[in-house]
């Protein structure tokens, strides 16, 4: 099979792909954080610049919120969203930028920051509700660095009495999504590090608690696929935060540094009934530093795009075959060949039919919009890790 079929582009048309909005704001490393013109000063030029992605891919209606960076006016943030074409979508907690929080947060010996970062969770929940929100999506940067710094098992057991609280004032249509990371900010050992230890908080709190994979966020040489077949298997795959790594949690663009990778993921979500499934939110978790920060955005969603063509490509009844007679090289070939499809002038044409741009990137570059926000958004503070 190497042409995509009605049925492969209906399944397309149906993609949606969250876009961060602090991914239109300026990032760097640890060492530097480095300003370009036209980058956002608040929330509603980002969600401006975000639905450019949406105008120019069909593929990024909804745009995350993290909080307190996008502290604004949630009403009339909603509805400027709406106004350009895109809903407020994740909202995203933040705990890890306070002085209170250096030992921890949820999982800090001292009740009355327990009890700060619990409410600051609230807090994010009333935004949820000003804004239509489904998702709570937190991300935890506890940990130890040293051994005996930590009781690692009395953290737990506090993280688990702090995710309660929080998940009990959700609505019945709200979820909470637990991230995990392996390391960073550190590197002893970190509380939420893999998928087996968010599965294990969630599942404790109850069916509306889920597992967020951030593809960035393992160890070299994970097998990212088995853990994606694994929580859509046990019903517990929330989200995704896409994005690539090269050495830790690079936050590059998807699939820049293994498109392959990329594509068996893919496969594991369509294999395992994730794509297009209302319970699995597809998101971007991305900074880019050197490049555009909107032809990256653009870039990221049509990678995502271009690997579900080719994993909807997969012969899955030939592959099927070769892996019951043990077949091992015809199952691989199966695989091989729908990964090397080269299905973007398929896609090119398929967006020319329904009105969009062949090719999202040059339409963006000579659009002038890029030209038109570098000479309106002087002044100001520029939007960043903090704002």
């Amino acid at each position: 099979m190497s042409t995509l079929t009605p049925d492969n582009l209906a399944a397309l048309e149906a993609q949606a792909i969250e876009l961060p909005s602090w991914a239109f704001g300026n990032s760097g490393t640890r060492f530097k954080v480095f300003g370009t013109p036209g980058t956002p000063r608040d929330p509603f030029e980002k969600v401006a610049d975000a639905s450019q992605v949406h105008k120019l891919t069909g593929l990024a209606p909804t745009v995350a919120l993290h909080i307190p960076w996008d502290k604004s006016d949630f009403d009339d943030l909603r509805k400027h969203a709406e106004d350009h074409g895109v809903q407020l979508g994740t909202i995203n907690s933040n705990t890890f930028q306070d002085d209170d929080y250096k030992f921890g947060a949820l999982t800090h010996e001292d009740a009355k920051i327990r009890r700060k970062a619990i409410d600051h969770h609230l807090e994010c929940i009333d935004v949820m509700d000003a804004t239509g929100s489904r998702d709570l999506k937190i991300w935890l940067a506890e940990g130890s660095n040293y051994p005996g710094q930590a009781d690692m098992r009395g953290r737990q057991d506090r993280l688990h009495e702090s995710l309660e609280t929080i998940y009990a004032r959700l609505s019945d249509d709200q979820r909470l999504v637990l991230e995990y990371k392996f390391f960073e900010p550190s590197f002893y050992h970190t509380d939420v590090p893999d998928w087996g230890t968010s599965y294990a908080q969630v599942s404790a709190l109850g069916d509306r608690a889920l597992v967020c994979l951030d593809t960035g966020h393992h160890a070299p040489g994970t097998n990212i696929e088995f853990i994606v077949m694994q929580l859509l298997r046990l019903g517990k795959l929330g989200s995704f935060d896409f994005n690539s790594r090269f050495y830790a949690d690079d936050d590059l663009i998807v699939g820049a540094a293994d498109p392959f990778q990329l594509f068996r993921i893919v496969f594991e979500v369509v294999r395992g009934g994730g794509l297009n499934n209302p319970d699995v939110q597809f998101m971007l978790d991305q900074c880019h530093n050197v490049e555009n920060k909107i032809l990256g955005q653009i870039r990221s969603v049509l990678n995502v795009q271009e690997m579900t063509a080719r994993a909807l490509l997969v012969d899955t009844e030939a592959l099927r075959a070769a892996q019951v007679s043990g077949d091992v090289l015809a199952a691989n070939q199966v695989f091989m060949d729908a990964f090397y499809t080269d299905v973007r002038p398929q896609l090119a044409e398929w967006r020319a039919g329904r009105g969009l741009p062949a090719d999202p990137m040059q339409a963006f570059l000579d659009s002038g919009y890029q030209e038109k926000i570098e000479a309106e958004r002087v002044g100001g503070t520029q939007a960043g890790w903090g704002a």
